[in-house]
């Protein structure tokens, strides 16, 4: 996996000089990134629009990329897609910062690493799918159904519930 303080960190300290208003563009296209600690992508594309504002630098994110996920019915691995468009603000002082507390460092390097692996993780579904229609697995033999067919015998219903089945049988 790539190194993410080479691949998403920016120097941005030119902006400073700039007026009010001026804007840069940083375009991304990264085969494979480890976004520490746990987070690993393929394929992140996309970009960061970086704005000089008074208060400090307005950055407009919007990226996409593709997780290595396991599917929660049937339990095959399949890449996940995410996406993420989001806008922070990196304050010039404590005084402009905003709720994300996010400050412009001395040095006029911002690392998007940290704001990119947040906001990926919750673009990940909580049970994520690998096509809308999985069949999951065969509760009797475990079989994927996405697969194969499983012709297992009906079981003998218990008799004291055969009058609901007799219920789900009428609808």
């Amino acid at each position: 996996m790539a190194n993410i303080a080479n691949l998403l960190r920016l120097n941005v300290g030119f902006l400073l000089n700039l007026t009010v208003g001026d804007s840069r563009d940083f375009l991304f296209d990264i085969p494979r990134i480890c976004l520490e600690p746990d987070l690993d992508l393929s394929d992140l594309v996309g970009g960061a629009h970086i704005t000089r504002t008074a208060q400090g630098l307005l950055v407009q994110v919007r990226m996409q990329s593709t997780l290595l996920s396991e599917c929660a019915r049937c339990l095959s691995g399949f890449q996940q897609p995410l996406q993420v468009d989001f806008t922070e603000l990196y304050a010039f002082s404590r005084d402009a910062m905003t709720d994300s507390g996010l400050l412009l460092p001395e040095d006029g390097h911002i690392n998007l690493g940290p704001l990119v692996r947040e906001y990926m993780l919750l673009d990940v579904p909580i049970n994520p799918l690998c096509t809308p229609d999985c069949k999951g697995l065969c509760p009797i033999c475990g079989e994927n159904l996405n697969e194969t067919l499983c012709n297992h015998p009906e079981e003998a219903i218990d008799p004291r519930l055969a009058v609901l089945k007799s219920l789900l049988d009428q609808e």
